[in-house]
């Protein structure tokens, strides 16, 4: 199951509007992928993909890779014990 909602989570942030170069906080990657979800639901941010792979594999292929790198970040920083300074 964790690896069906990090795949939705993945389908969700690449048929966002985030882009690498705004180096978006791990906040804003939450919020964009809760509201590409609400949005156009888990077959909706799959179509997304799908389309973009279809018409524009050389890019997909480099904003996919984006996407799993900012999602494993914030997956680490969830992880990650929090300490008061």
């Amino acid at each position: 199951m964790i690896s069906t909602v990090q795949e939705l989570a993945a389908e969700a942030l690449f048929v966002s509007d985030l882009q690498p170069s705004q180096c978006p906080s791990r906040r804003a990657v939450e919020e964009a992928v809760t509201a590409m979800i609400l949005r156009f639901g888990s077959d909706g941010c799959a179509a997304g993909v799908a389309a973009e792979f279809g018409d524009h594999p050389e890019v997909a292929v480099r904003r996919m890779g984006w996407v799993r790198e900012e999602l494993a970040a914030v997956l680490a920083s969830q992880r990650s014990p929090h300490f008061a300074n």
